[in-house]
């Protein structure tokens, strides 16, 4: 096989591998129903150009039809090209809207200088994005968080919160009025970067959450990638774990009633045992 004919294999595998790892989120969680309007929120990173453009190649082949639009919040950064995603969009014929209003201004008077400024750029996002929805008719909000964003968000509550808890593939707000989804959650970030690149979008840099070389996500995030290099197979066990979670096994009382629990004498059908995992190893 000659060297060009092996990339175009390689392009090839990578762009199926995505699109499989799609289409089973949007079926394994029902992200995407009959008549649909889906708004795709496009930052400029390779994570939303990736999933915008492959939300439009399942759009001709998906069983169900749905429409997409592109929605950009233009938050007013010093030196954002402000042209360049209109012009990719228009470029595609991809219908979308352009957001402007000045959260980065607010964002850096706020938030004191060396303080995270993540929290506050995503409640006044969020806010803007929502309301954006509800202006289009967009029945679903589709935010271009991938796997390793998931699991960097879990290590992050393990570590630092207490709690047993990730980005949900699939959410309604606090309103009840929108319904949010993340149809990358099973794709590695390795691979959109690469896809990026392949495809050669028009990436834009945030100089926000890019400024912030301290971040405790970025410091999970070199943690999980020093696991994939030294162990294969561990961070697809760890998403694995993730939607198979076992509440008599852990110690919440609120998911399980310890309190009430009793031997009954009865073996029960399709139980597994009550001995922990790898208890020989304690």
């Amino acid at each position: 096989m000659t060297d060009v004919r092996k990339i175009h294999f390689e392009e090839n595998k990578l762009a199926k591998r995505i699109r499989r790892q799609v289409g089973e989120a949007i079926a394994d969680f029902n992200m995407v129903e009959d008549g649909d309007k889906v708004m795709v929120c496009l930052s400029g990173g390779k994570d939303s150009h990736g999933l915008l453009d492959i939300l439009l190649g399942l759009k001709e082949k998906a069983p169900v039809a749905f429409d997409i639009v592109a929605v950009n919040l233009d938050q007013k950064q010093p030196g954002f090209p402000e042209r360049v995603l209109p012009e990719y969009l228009e470029s595609r014929g991809i219908p979308f809207r352009i957001v402007e209003q000045d959260t980065y201004s607010v964002v850096k008077r706020v938030i004191p200088e060396g303080r995270t400024m993540c929290s506050l750029c995503s409640r006044l996002r969020r806010g803007i994005l929502y309301r954006v929805a509800g202006e289009l008719g967009a029945t679903k909000i589709a935010l271009g968080h991938h796997r390793d964003d998931v699991l960097a968000t879990f290590f992050l509550n393990l570590f630092h919160a207490g709690t047993l808890k990730a980005m949900p593939a699939k959410l309604v707000s606090d309103d009840g009025r929108h319904t949010v989804i993340r149809p990358l959650v099973y794709v590695a970030e390795e691979d959109l970067a690469e896809y990026a690149q392949v495809k050669a979008f028009p990436i834009i840099p945030c100089s926000l959450c890019g400024s912030q070389e301290n971040l405790q996500r970025k410091v999970i995030g070199e943690m999980l990638r020093e696991w994939g290099r030294r162990y294969p197979g561990r961070i697809a066990s760890i998403l694995r774990a993730l939607t198979d979670v076992r509440p008599s096994h852990l110690l919440d009382r609120n998911l399980f009633d310890f309190v009430n629990l009793k031997a009954s004498g009865a073996v029960k059908e399709g139980e597994a045992s009550g001995e922990p995992l790898f208890a020989e190893l304690e």
